[in-house]
């Protein structure tokens, strides 16, 4: 129903901020990255925004940028991840990390998590990793290493697949990260494409 709100910051809670638009105080869940970014008191922010809505209530979740959102979804889409295990989890890990760990199998990343047990992380990963389809990576997986030198087609391909991961179409995820250094590490390589990609929205 909401894409985003803007409007004067007026409130912060360790759990969720309230912004004023039109006279309305608009209170949304956040992460702790979320709250990281977010300007003083009295400034004017924009919140991506994902409503959730119960019977007994309507429950609006605001992230400072579009990748945290996109993440959060896809996170809440999981067979039993709600939408506080979503926050949980980007509160301890950004959404590029997020992104690499279920691209790269890394599971144990995601029991850093409150509420993030051994056997969830592995449903997550194991979920998110069929919706992302077949994806052919060339060369050996992130973190090995052939004749010493890491893969950087590897690299690429990662980046791409956790780029998917958030919600970006194969043209997109691979056009942005056709333009970018592939020896980058793969986090600098997500980082820098969704900087890139944010500036075309």
């Amino acid at each position: 129903m909401f894409y985003s709100i803007k409007g004067t910051l007026i409130l912060c809670d360790p759990a969720y901020a309230v912004l004023s638009c039109g006279g309305v105080g608009f209170k949304c869940y956040t992460t702790t990255a979320t709250q990281n970014a977010l300007p003083p008191l009295g400034s004017e922010v924009t919140l991506y925004t994902y409503l959730y809505v119960r019977e007994d209530a309507l429950d609006l979740y605001g992230f400072y940028a579009k990748s945290e959102l996109d993440c959060f979804k896809t996170l809440i889409g999981v067979s039993g991840v709600g939408q506080k295990v979503g926050l949980a989890i980007l509160s301890v890990l950004p959404a590029e990390r997020v992104a690499l760990a279920i691209a790269s199998g890394d599971h144990k990343a995601l029991t850093a998590a409150p509420g993030v047990g051994p056997k969830l992380a592995q449903r997550i990963v194991l979920e998110l990793k069929d919706k992302l389809g077949a994806i052919s990576l060339d060369g050996p997986p992130v973190g090995s290493v052939s004749g010493g030198v890491p893969s950087a087609a590897s690299h690429a391909a990662e980046a791409v697949k956790a780029l998917q991961m958030l919600g970006y179409s194969p043209s997109d995820a691979n056009g942005a990260v056709a333009k970018l250094d592939s020896a980058l590490p793969v986090e600098e390589l997500i980082r820098l494409a969704l900087r890139q990609m944010a500036g075309r929205l």
